[in-house]
């Protein structure tokens, strides 16, 4: 019969050397941390954070009154896209967009109304002029009753000129309000 102290002591010796197994050194800190610290690590500055995401969804809302309607319309199906970015729905409400689009001839007794679209809007929020009438009035420019451009009622951001835009313009104007807007800074009010 073998003593009780032996059978402690195999025991111990099998427990010290499960526990030496399945131990590692940790490795030198040096030698990890830094490959670490480069793939984990992003360096960028709070604007840039914030304009990276208000380009990539922007929200928009429309105030069409003419035939830019349909340009719109088409380039918001599949062939172009507008989801990627971010523009799966046009709001209803503009309280709930960032992004006006403008489109068609803007007579004086409907620019109050319009107006007050952009007013509700919360801020930030950027305005897109579509086709000649938004832009100048269009072929209406010169009427006693007609606005010749929405710019006389509030800033806009980016024109797109045609009669009516084509949806690659539409698109490529688009671009231009996104890179605008990773240009902004919160600091400085628009």
């Amino acid at each position: 019969m073998t003593p009780s102290s032996e059978i402690d002591r195999r025991e111990a010796a099998g427990i010290e050397a499960l526990r030496n197994a399945s131990q590692r050194p940790i490795p030198d800190p040096d030698a990890w941390l830094d490959q670490e610290i480069k793939r984990n690590l992003l360096f960028t500055t709070v604007d840039g954070v914030i304009n990276w995401a208000r380009k990539a969804s922007l929200w928009p809302a429309t105030a069409f009154t003419a035939c830019c309607t349909f340009e719109f319309i088409g380039a918001s199906a599949s062939r172009f896209d507008t989801s990627r970015f971010g523009m799966e729905v046009v709001r209803s409400s503009p309280r709930q967009a960032d992004l006006l689009i403008c489109g068609g001839t803007l007579s004086w007794k409907m620019a109050p109304q319009i107006k007050r679209l952009y007013d509700q809007m919360a801020e930030p929020k950027w305005v897109i002029a579509m086709g000649a009438c938004a832009i100048s009035g269009g072929i209406f420019h010169d009427s006693y009753a007609v606005v010749p451009g929405y710019n006389l009622l509030f800033p806009v951001d980016v024109y797109i000129p045609g009669c009516p835009p084509r949806p690659e313009a539409l698109m490529a104007g688009f671009e231009a309000l996104r890179q605008k807007i990773a240009k902004e800074s919160i600091s400085r009010p628009r």
